[in-house]
């Protein structure tokens, strides 16, 4: 998945994007300039460790003084330019809270000794907060308080964010239509408005349909580019070499 990204969108925003691993990987961190960070937390996809990666990104991000602090899954595809122009359509001095939702709905859960509900920006899909939200949500994220959080509402990673955002400080979500998901039917984005979408994702047979409508740009047979995203890439820069 890594090497997928190094290949595409990560040369767009060198400079700004980082990696969050649970090990430390020598090879990648050369290949990326020594953008990696060992979080480390244990590599199972279980609750307290996707917080736990989460709250390493938190605490990153507010060492670095940026403007946003943007989550992607690495089974995402970023088109860097338009998420930048996205972003600066609004003011990072503002609380903002900018993804889409997976579910029409607030989950229910635990928290402490009552019931709480719970709407969110799906990380798979990606999300960015503004530094004026990130530093307000420092009593609830700083030095270990999110994954204390997260452990207190029994919900994975971008549960306890929305938790955090929505719940305890009142912002409301910034929802986009442009961030997408694995869990949404993929097959239905079309090449004609690919360059309009912020985000892409992938889950086995869920993907893009670019091979059907597109005949402007290389695309790459399934077995060569099972994900899309090679295609995807060409589509959106086809001055790329491997394009």
């Amino acid at each position: 998945r890594i090497n997928l990204i190094i290949k595409t969108w990560f040369n767009l925003a060198r400079n700004q994007t980082y990696f969050f691993t649970d090990a430390d990987n020598s090879e990648l961190s050369n290949i990326t300039g020594g953008h990696v960070i060992n979080t480390g937390c244990k590599d199972r996809h279980h609750r307290e460790d996707l917080s736990c990666k989460m709250a390493a990104e938190y605490e990153a991000y507010m060492k670095s003084g940026n403007k946003w602090w943007c989550h992607f899954d690495d089974d995402n595809y970023v088109n860097v330019p338009l998420l930048v122009k996205i972003l600066d359509g609004f003011d990072y001095n503002e609380e903002i809270y900018l993804g889409k939702p997976s579910l029409s709905r607030p989950i229910v859960s635990m928290y402490k000794d009552g019931f709480v509900e719970v709407m969110f920006a799906t990380g798979g899909a990606g999300l960015c907060v503004s530094s004026a939200l990130a530093k307000k949500m420092e009593p609830w994220c700083l030095n270990g308080k999110f994954l204390e959080t997260s452990k207190d509402l029994r919900l994975p990673d971008d549960c306890t964010l929305g938790f955090i955002i929505m719940n305890r400080l009142g912002v409301n979500l910034t929802v986009s239509d442009l961030f997408h998901s694995h869990l949404e039917p993929l097959s239905k984005l079309k090449p004609p408005v690919l360059r309009h979408q912020v985000s892409f994702s992938y889950y086995q047979n869920r993907v893009v349909d670019i091979a059907t409508y597109n005949t402007q740009s290389k695309v790459f047979n399934q077995t060569v580019d099972p994900t899309r995203f090679l295609s995807i890439h060409c589509c959106l820069f086809p001055d790329t070499e491997f394009c």
